[in-house]
């Protein structure tokens, strides 16, 4: 049990109640310094909030200098020349100067000071070395520094050969009794991941000056025996907006395992190729300062006995520096510093490995924290407190966030050995195959039953080839991302058995007997339905790239693992033209095959919709075919005497959240941003052919004239809804006949479903996902079910109860009903009704084409009758 739990009796409300506000909400605490402190309820990114406001045009406010990846070695020498010595001096482009700079009016640096700042620094000694490791959404370079003790080229190539021998021949590290005293132990701070949440940006500037300019012998003796690597601000766009998502609209700290930013991808890099012990990600806000490790669940893929044991150490360590600043309650509004795993029962836990400093230990940091600092300085307090509070505010928390730094880097000093030992070992149990060990009660004070999570490891898993796929080509996007996640994929070059099924060659095998078993396991399990055991979550609880990701992945219980195969650096092609000439058709099961198609679309390609889910081209098409094939990694096959509607490109509307525009455009749709107000200002229909509703969209708040517009609209327009918005406007529309049921509000994971429709629902997965679910009763003779919550019992992995104040709302009051709806209004208006989350933050990318296909179904089902021909699964 905890040592004490002085917030536990308000904590699980706390989390309740912010699921019903927008994501600015934070205690009283943080919004008035002299309050009491209460429990700290976390901000929500792409989360519930969706369901409240629509997102601007974020896809096309992009610069002309557009996102880059890691892979232009001119540009991005740090993840190409790792013998490269230190210091690296670069002379950083300074961008022109912008008084819009939201940091300008907290008195701290703005983005377009960084660079000259790190340009000074560099000049300042042998110590400081910076590079530009990517580019953000919205194109501002991404720093990383580096502080260390000067190295040579040969210096840097042995310290290279050290890091490789821990993570790829862990056992022969461990008995290497003089490695630990050769090597340096590499430290990760990542700043500013969240945009209005600043001071960890200068925070870290201040510490690299002390370090750059310091005379201290414990400071030479640091740098000699450790590499400290700082990513300045890891989203420039939000800086320099003042919000706390990207140029995209997403929350980074929510996408480490699904990578859709340019910037997560960038620090996923960092962390391969710097194989971090210790890391910190500062955020705020909390007072007083928060600092992790977290309450249960804890992640069942960890090592956790390894890592609880420092992350506990360390924050003990920080908690000690920031009261050594002697902020008080009385002087500066500051409480004292809160650890949830100590201080906390529930509330905020490191289950999902979405999340920053819960994505680190899977690359080997054996001591992972979010650090929270105290005073808000963000939402209302921005805008409405002085100029002069505000900037003693982040005095403050500039001080904090340095404070926790220091007392990082002194930790990694004082257990340096410790730290690349528990690291060798985490990967060495990976590697060996050893069962997942359960920590000991008492291993750290108060760790008690309601901390021990564990899992139990496949041999192997097995995305098979040929005809035991679902799809081929979303296989090939899966592979491409374990591989980028730095797990090791090898491909079978002849046919095998495994687990007593029979695979082709070609098929890929992910052994566990690898150092990164843990990460390998956290995308490719189904997961776990913890709702007997909590009953309040951070975020979400569920997710899996094996069930959502469109792909077949089997796992390998039990008998040996007797493959010929070779490693896998990229998947193979997976795009093809039959032979034969006439027709093509092409179906549509992936996002990468509706991307292909409205592509095709775009060029003018005639295209035909099929009542299974295809498109069909005629054969003067077969040039085109060919492009998006090898393009996109698509297959067409023979087309036959197949027949379909005529196929337009689809315009949509969308009063939509920030990812589900981002996906809309991912797929090559070309969407119009829409909300309340946009419809109300004069809005002309003339070019939409479906209006897409998950968000920000009130029917009863428009005006009689943008009322009356949407209703001639509705006369031969589509509507695709999702969520308790798009359920809202389907009521108030009169559109379909259903009731909307609303599931607990903070209830998601992955669910079973079945799937009887034909439009929609034809072809589907047999999972989805949910978050806040939704189910449909009363439906009208006109409506169809094309997707239910499997009868007996949907969640597979999550969390799902029921609503504590006795009004149902659980997972049992699902079991059945449908989930997704489609029919025809008596205006002529084509609608489907959404009570899953198919595009949530990018993620579940096998459900994309579902949401496709409810668009171009909506865009062309004739007005007399739908097709009603089974599709084939």
């Amino acid at each position: 049990m905890r040592l004490s739990k002085p917030l536990s009796p308000l904590f699980g409300a706390a989390v309740a109640a912010a699921l019903l506000v927008p994501p600015l909400f934070v205690h009283p605490a943080a919004a008035d310094p002299a309050a009491p402190p209460s429990p700290a309820v976390r901000d929500f990114g792409n989360g519930p909030e969706r369901n409240e406001e629509a997102a601007g045009d974020t896809g096309r406010a992009a610069s002309a200098l557009r996102a880059a990846t890691p892979d232009d070695p001119a540009r991005y020498p740090f993840f190409h020349d790792r013998d490269r010595g230190y210091p690296r001096r670069t002379e950083l482009p300074v961008p022109a100067e912008n008084t819009a700079d939201a940091s300008i009016k907290l008195g701290l640096v703005p983005y377009h000071g960084i660079a000259p700042r790190l340009n000074e620094l560099q000049r300042l000694g042998d110590r400081v070395s910076v590079e530009v490791i990517g580019r953000s959404h919205q194109g501002r370079d991404l720093y990383l520094v580096t502080v260390t003790a000067p190295e040579s080229r040969a210096e840097a190539r042995e310290q290279r050969r050290i890091r490789e021998r821990i993570e790829n021949d862990p056992a022969a590290a461990a008995r290497d009794r003089g490695l630990a005293a050769r090597y340096k132990a590499p430290v990760f701070v990542n700043g500013n991941i969240h945009g209005n949440e600043w001071e960890g940006t200068d925070a870290i500037l201040r510490v690299v000056e002390e370090l750059a300019t310091s005379t201290d012998p414990v400071v030479t003796r640091l740098l000699a025996r450790t590499r400290l690597y700082f990513n300045v601000t890891a989203n420039p766009d939000g800086r320099f907006n003042g919000v706390r998502a990207n140029g995209a609209g997403f929350d980074m700290n929510r996408d480490f395992v699904t990578a859709s930013q340019p910037e997560v991808r960038a620090m996923r890099q960092v962390m391969i190729d710097t194989q971090p012990v210790v890391m910190l990600d500062l955020h705020g806000y909390v007072n007083g300062t928060l600092i992790e490790p977290t309450t249960p669940p804890h992640g069942a893929n960890y090592e956790y006995d390894l890592f609880i044991k420092n992350a506990y150490a360390n924050a003990l360590g920080m908690e000690a520096a920031v009261k050594a600043l002697g902020h008080t309650v009385e002087k500066d509004g500051v409480h004292p510093p809160q650890i949830p795993f100590r201080d906390s029962d529930e509330g905020w836990d490191d289950w999902p490995p979405i999340f920053t400093p819960q994505y680190a230990p899977f690359q080997g940091a054996v001591a992972a924290h979010t650090v929270e600092i105290p005073l808000r300085v963000n939402g209302s307090d921005y805008t409405q407190q002085p100029v002069e509070e505000l900037r003693r505010r982040s005095s403050i928390n500039t001080a904090v966030a340095a404070a926790a730094i220091r007392a990082t880097y002194a930790f990694a000093r004082d257990r340096h050995d410790a730290l690349v030992a528990d690291q060798i070992e985490m990967f060495r149990r990976g590697a060996a195959g050893e069962p997942a060990r359960e920590v000991p009660l008492g291993t750290v004070p108060g760790f008690g039953p309601e901390d021990v999570y564990t899992t139990t490891y496949p041999r192997a898993y097995v995305i098979p080839a040929g005809s035991g796929q679902r799809s081929a080509t979303a296989a090939a996007r899966l592979v491409d991302h374990l591989v980028a996640n730095d797990v090791r994929v090898e491909r079978a070059v002849r046919p095998f058995r495994a687990g007593g099924a029979s695979y082709p060659a070609g098929s890929y095998v992910v052994d566990m007997h690898q150092p990164k078993r843990g990460l390998a396991n956290v995308m490719l399990e189904r997961g776990a339905d913890i709702s007997p055991r909590v009953d309040a979550m951070y975020d979400i609880s569920g997710w899996s790239h094996a069930l959502l990701w469109g792909a077949t992945v089997d796992a390998v219980t039990s008998g040996t693992l007797r493959v010929a195969a070779e490693p896998v650096a990229v998947a193979a092609p997976t795009g093809s033209l039959p032979r034969t000439s006439g027709p093509l058709a092409m179906k549509v099961t992936d996002a990468k095959e509706v991307r292909a198609l409205n592509d095709l679309l775009a060029q003018g390609v005639q295209v035909s919709w099929t009542g299974d889910g295809s498109a069909v081209l005629p054969a003067s098409a077969r040039d085109a075919a060919r492009t998006a094939a090898e393009r996109y990694g698509v297959a067409f096959t023979p087309a036959g005497n197949a027949t379909g509607t005529p196929l337009a490109p689809v315009r949509i509307a969308a009063a939509a959240s920030a990812d589900e525009l981002f996906t809309l455009r991912e797929m090559g749709f070309d969407v119009t941003p829409v909300s309340t107000a946009a419809l109300n200002a004069g809005f002309d229909w003339s070019g939409v052919d479906v209006l897409f509703v998950s968000s920000g969209l009130s029917h009863a708040a428009l005006t009689p004239q943008a009322r009356a517009a949407l209703e001639a609209f509705l006369a031969t327009g589509g509507v695709v809804g999702r969520g308790a918005t798009g359920s809202a406007f389907n009521a108030a529309a009169g559109l379909l006949t259903a009731t909307s049921v609303a599931g607990r509000s903070d209830a998601n994971g992955v669910v079973r479903v079945t799937s009887p429709g034909t439009a929609v629902g034809g072809g589907a997965p047999d999972h989805s996902f949910v978050y806040s679910p939704r189910w449909f009763t009363g439906l009208g003779a006109e409506v169809t079910v094309e997707q239910a919550y499997a009868a007996d019992g949907p969640l597979v992995a999550g969390h799902w109860r029921a609503r504590t104040d006795g009004t149902g709302g659980g997972q049992e009051d699902a079991r059945g009903q449908a989930a997704v709806i489609s029919g025809r209004d008596e205006r002529g208006a084509a609608v489907v009704l959404f009570g899953t989350e198919p595009l949530f933050r990018n993620h579940p990318k096998g459900l994309f084409p579902q949401v496709a296909k409810a668009l171009y179904w909506s865009s062309t089902v004739p007005a007399t009758a739908r097709d009603t021909q089974p599709a084939p699964r």
